[in-house]
């Protein structure tokens, strides 16, 4: 029995790969980002390794949002004090600070592992769709 240990070499570098978040509803776009990151994607994936790709998305300030999520969705954090807890509105977060929202999204789909913070390091978003980013695909 022959077995094949993956890795990443110089010659099997990282890749770079552009989605557009405006296309399709947050949790779609969300769920494909995670997967690149995390390196899902690629044919020799080990869970024990950290074999993820760049991402860049673009767009990120015009997000799609489906049925009353917008009016409804609310974020949690809690201090640790008594009384400590803060509630964070989506709408709020949208005018704020939109790329967050996909991070946030992107975040709980990317596996806790120790490297997901690595992961998500990779993740570069950009509001509108000029970049100075060399890619080397395109997300659907």
């Amino acid at each position: 029995m022959k077995t094949h240990k993956a890795s990443l070499s110089k010659k099997d570098e990282r890749r770079w790969y552009q989605i557009d978040a405006s296309k399709r509803p947050l949790g779609r776009v969300a769920t494909s980002i995670a997967i690149v990151l995390r390196g899902k994607h690629r044919r020799d994936f080990v869970p024990n390794k950290d074999m993820g790709d760049f991402v860049v998305a673009v767009n990120v300030d015009r997000l799609k949002l489906t049925g009353r999520k917008v009016e409804q969705k609310q974020y949690y954090r809690h201090s640790g004090y008594l009384g400590g807890l803060k509630i964070t509105s989506l709408k709020d977060l949208l005018q704020k600070k939109p790329e967050e929202v996909l991070r946030k999204a992107v975040y709980s789909m990317v596996d806790n592992v120790k490297f997901r913070g690595k992961a998500m390091s990779r993740l570069k978003m950009v509001k509108g769709s000029k970049h100075e980013f060399k890619i080397d695909k395109e997300l659907n």
